[in-house]
């Protein structure tokens, strides 16, 4: 600045022509370099916009529950898992394709199959499922599908609609369809299906499998009428069957307690003879020391015992009154004489 104050003070001429020429050269200095500097300037600018632009589009960000696939020239490259930002070469070089990785649902819709043993069913399960989170099945699922989670969950009802069909096959209704909850072996049949799906939905779409599980089942009415006569058959068999069994149970019971009452009745008489057999040598016991005692008393109470045994109250008798049994009627009992012996004899003093 100074530089230019003294050129401008050492050209100072007071002509007219001088100042004219003087003012005119200072004019045409500044516009000079102020043309000059301002290209370099914006050059510099474009050039760091034409920098950043570059820089933002080569830029990836890889959200959590994606991954993301770098095609190079429409071709896939290389698979980003990790939530985070990456490096790629710009479009049209390379462009980023995210893929859905969270877990969906699929229902296969009302499938009508056939039962082992030649009945119709109605069924319709879902599948949880999701793209297997490695490199390999990313790829393999953009490659079967196009990275279009719709056309894969159409294509899955479909091998769902087969596997039901082939799965069904392999029970008999009453093992899906039953009254009785320990023969309904439907958790069995939830497992062969999955079992049917689970390699084939792998290995073609790179999709895992997390859950298979029957939703609806229901019957035609054909398979319904059938179920219904099937279901009352079971139970009248069930019926007869414990009928059976009560009818069994009751012989058992019967018979063992005629057993029982025939062994009581056997102890009973075996115990009442032991009583009589032991009761007739108590009474002639009794009769030996009454006899001993009183040969008349002896005779009148055998008398009685006669009589008791042949007169009954069904029974007509004639006999005499003066003889016996009756005579003791009459007469009365005999006196015993002070003199007689124990023996029934009589004796004398010494």
């Amino acid at each position: 600045m100074s530089l230019f104050h003294n050129h401008d003070h050492a050209g100072h001429d007071h002509s007219g022509h001088g100042h004219d020429g003087h003012h005119h050269g200072h004019h045409y200095h500044g516009e000079s370099s102020g043309s000059a500097a301002f290209p370099w300037r914006r050059g510099m600018l474009a050039a760091l916009l034409i920098a950043f632009a570059v820089a933002a589009a080569s830029l990836v960000q890889v959200r959590s529950g994606e991954a993301t696939v770098i095609t190079r020239f429409g071709n896939p490259s290389r698979v980003l898992l990790e939530p985070g930002l990456s490096w790629r070469w710009p479009a049209p070089f390379e462009a980023a394709i995210p893929v859905d990785l969270r877990l969906r649902t699929t229902s296969s819709g009302l499938q009508d199959v056939g039962t082992r043993d030649g009945l119709r069913i109605i069924v319709q399960a879902y599948v949880a499922w999701q793209v297997q989170g490695d490199a390999d099945n990313v790829q393999r699922f953009m490659r079967a599908v196009q990275n279009q989670p719709d056309e894969a969950a159409r294509q899955i009802r479909t091998f769902v609609g087969s596997a039901l069909e082939t799965t069904a096959s392999s029970f008999d209704l009453s093992s899906l369809v039953n009254t009785d909850a320990s023969q309904v072996r439907i958790s069995e049949f939830e497992n062969q299906l999955r079992q049917q799906i689970d390699q084939q939905l792998l290995t073609t779409y790179g999709v895992r499998v997390l859950q298979v599980g029957v939703e609806r089942l229901t019957l035609p009415s054909v398979t319904l009428n059938a179920t219904v006569d099937r279901m009352r058959a079971e139970r009248e068999t069930i019926a007869t069957e414990r009928t059976a069994v009560g009818k069994r149970e009751a012989a058992q019971i019967r018979s063992a307690a005629e057993r029982d009452a025939r062994i009581v009745e056997a102890d009973a008489t075996v115990k009442a003879a032991d009583i009589e057999a032991q009761s007739r040598v108590e009474a002639a016991q009794i009769y030996g020391r009454a006899y001993a005692g009183s040969p008349q008393l002896y005779n009148l109470l055998r008398s009685l015992d006669t009589l008791g045994t042949i007169v009954t109250p069904g029974t007509r008798l004639i006999l005499r009154t003066d003889a016996a049994p009756f005579k003791v009627l009459v007469d009365g009992p005999p006196t015993l004489d002070s003199s007689q012996t124990p023996t029934g004899k009589t004796g004398s003093q010494p």
